[in-house]
């Protein structure tokens, strides 16, 4: 069975999936029933890849990407509170698996996309992420920052910094929502109780650098991650959906500070402006009796 958990953020108008049979629902909208789409019909076949959008808000204005060695980039804004902001092209709901710096944003956990807790987007819907889900009633927003202060560095997993990822599932089939009981909390030492979160816990004991190495990478006060900001209210609820196992879409984006873009070779190098074209200018004379006062 392909039958996933879901999470749907009234407040971010969005849906979260995990490999349970559950969803959670936004507190802020009523628990009715999706209709099945009069447009199902259409052909799902086409290839929905380009169409699939994911960009990153700072005050509402989604920031210039660049794209360059196969991938795209954003120049991140030290300090700045962000957003996710996601496009749904489809005619049918999707669940997205998002992480940030390598880390779900609705659990922290590492694992496949595939295993890992879902948002979910209605039919032809945008919604805008804006922190990692704490609670099924709070977040704590994401902020540019340093490796050394990133929300990852404190978990000990500072292997994949500066990557933003989005992966989409399509719904099988539309039915009516369940509205399941949230899931039993985690103990003091964050082990789940729910049996199917095994096999995600397991890959996110270590990296898989630390796995090569040994070694967790240090992290560097020069380079962008992203941090853990002050608390918001998102309140969200767990839903049932059944899912397509093949990934529709996959969508990432690398961010860095100006300086390392322009290392990369991604944006210009910016110098001062140059006194020569002022001196190429000079003139020996000028039209005056005596000397002014400076």
């Amino acid at each position: 069975m392909n039958r996933k958990t879901v999470v749907l953020s009234y407040a971010a108008l969005a849906l979260l999936v995990t490999a349970m049979s559950a969803v959670w629902v936004n507190r802020s909208e009523a628990a009715s029933a999706i209709k099945e789409p009069a447009s199902l019909q259409q052909d799902l076949t086409r290839p929905y890849q380009d169409r699939f959008e994911v960009q990153i808000l700072v005050e509402g204005r989604p920031l210039e990407e660049y794209y360059a060695r196969g991938r795209v980039y954003i120049e991140a804004l030290r300090n700045a509170e962000y957003e996710i902001r996601i496009r749904n092209p489809l005619p049918v709901r999707v669940a997205v698996a998002l992480s940030v710096d390598g880390l779900n944003s609705i659990d922290a956990r590492r694992s496949t996309a595939w295993n890992a807790s879902k948002w979910v987007v209605g039919p032809y819907e945008t919604i805008t992420i804006s922190g990692w889900q704490m609670s099924s009633e709070r977040a704590r927003r994401f902020y540019f920052t340093s490796e050394e202060d990133s929300y990852a560095a404190k978990l000990g997993q500072a292997a994949n910094l500066g990557l933003i990822s989005a992966v989409f599932f399509r719904e099988r089939s539309p039915k009516p929502i369940t509205i399941l009981p949230p899931p039993r909390p985690r103990d003091e030492k964050g082990e789940g109780t729910r049996k199917s979160d095994a096999p995600a816990r397991a890959g996110n004991e270590r990296s898989d650098q630390d796995l090569a190495t040994g070694i967790s990478p240090r992290p560097d006060d020069e380079y962008a991650a992203t941090g853990i900001g002050r608390s918001v209210r998102n309140d969200v609820r767990w839903i049932s959906m059944e899912l397509d196992s093949r990934a529709a879409a996959e969508v990432s984006i690398r961010y860095e500070y100006y300086s390392a873009l322009v290392r990369l070779g991604i944006r210009p190098r910016a110098y001062p402006p140059s006194p020569l074209p002022r001196r190429e200018r000079s003139t020996g004379f000028e039209d005056r009796r005596f000397s002014p006062e400076p």
